[in-house]
C-alpha cells in the first residue's frame, strides 16, 4: 500500500468557466491556467501520481505543450489511471477537499464524485469528495482564488 498527497490552486477571472471535477458549476468567474484549471482533479492527479512514484502532472502535461491548452483535465485524469494501471497499481480510495468562499459547492460534488470514478474506472464509494471555506481568510477568502487537496492510497496488483 502506498499513500498519495496532491495539492493544486489557481486565480478565480472574468471570462473563464469554473470546472471543479469536471462540473461546470455556474458562476461568474472561472479558474485560470494552461488547462482548464480544474484543481480538484489536478490535486487527485498529483496524489495518484505521487502514491505511485510516477512523477507529477506538470511532468507528464506540462503547460508548454500546446495539445494540452485548455484540455478537459478529466481527460487528463484518464491518462493517470491509464498510467497507473500500467505501473501494476489499483486505487484503493481517494479522499479530496475544495476550498472556495463561493460559489456552494454541495449540490455540485455528486456529479463530480461520478466524474472521478468514471475516468479512473473505479467504483464511486472509492472517491471523497468533500468542500469547506476558509471563512473569509487568505486568497481563497477573498475570493481571489481556489485550492483543492487530495489524498490517495493505492496497491500493487
Amino acid at each position: 500500500m502506498r499513500i498519495g498527497i496532491g495539492f493544486d490552486a489557481h486565480r478565480l477571472v472574468e471570462g473563464r468557466k469554473l470546472i471543479l471535477g469536471g462540473v461546470a458549476v455556474p458562476f461568474e468567474k472561472g479558474l485560470l491556467g494552461h488547462s482548464d484549471a480544474d484543481v480538484l482533479v489536478h490535486a487527485i492527479n498529483d496524489a495518484l501520481l505521487g502514491a505511485a512514484a510516477l512523477g507529477d502532472i506538470g511532468m507528464h502535461f506540462p503547460d508548454t505543450d500546446m495539445r494540452y491548452k485548455d484540455i478537459s483535465s478529466i481527460l487528463l485524469m484518464k491518462k493517470v489511471g491509464e498510467l497507473l494501471r500500467e505501473a501494476g497499481f489499483g486505487i484503493v480510495n481517494i479522499d479530496s477537499v475544495i476550498c472556495a468562499e463561493k460559489p456552494k459547492l454541495s449540490s455540485f460534488i455528486p456529479k463530480m464524485r461520478q466524474n472521478i470514478a468514471r475516468a479512473l474506472r473505479i467504483e464511486e464509494e472509492k472517491v471523497s469528495v468533500k468542500a469547506t471555506t476558509t471563512e473569509g481568510m487568505g486568497y481563497e477568502g477573498r475570493g481571489e482564488g481556489i485550492s483543492a487537496q487530495a489524498v490517495c492510497l493505492v496497491k500493487k496488483i
